[in-house]
């Protein structure tokens, strides 16, 4: 039987790892751009600009919505999604200082 030692790690680290693995695939990056292009996006439009099938941009987004990275709005048959830049600021501000004390203790 696995035993899950997540729970070993701090917060922050989980939310950096849980960051991380919201945005380690390519068709996330892909609409995470098409989302900034636009400001606001219809999940159809989403499905327009990349050779994905909607069903599968819809579990894309889920994942993106489920890490904090997007807000979406559910209007009858209609979705639309934007950045949740908060939530961008505060990784990338945790990253960098990640990075930074990284870059300080290596050789």
């Amino acid at each position: 039987m696995a035993v899950h030692k997540k729970e070993e790690f701090t917060q922050k680290e989980q939310e950096l790892a849980g960051f991380a693995k919201a945005m380690s695939h390519p068709a996330r990056i892909a609409i995470l751009k098409v989302l900034a292009q636009k400001n606001e996006c219809i999940c159809g439009e989403i499905v327009e600009v990349l050779p994905l099938a909607q069903s599968t941009v819809s579990q894309h987004l889920k994942e993106l919505k489920n890490a904090g990275l997007i807000d979406g709005e559910t209007d009858g048959p209609r979705s639309c999604y934007c950045i949740n830049w908060k939530a961008f600021e505060k990784f990338k501000s945790e990253f960098e200082t990640l990075f930074d004390k990284l870059k300080a203790k290596c050789c």
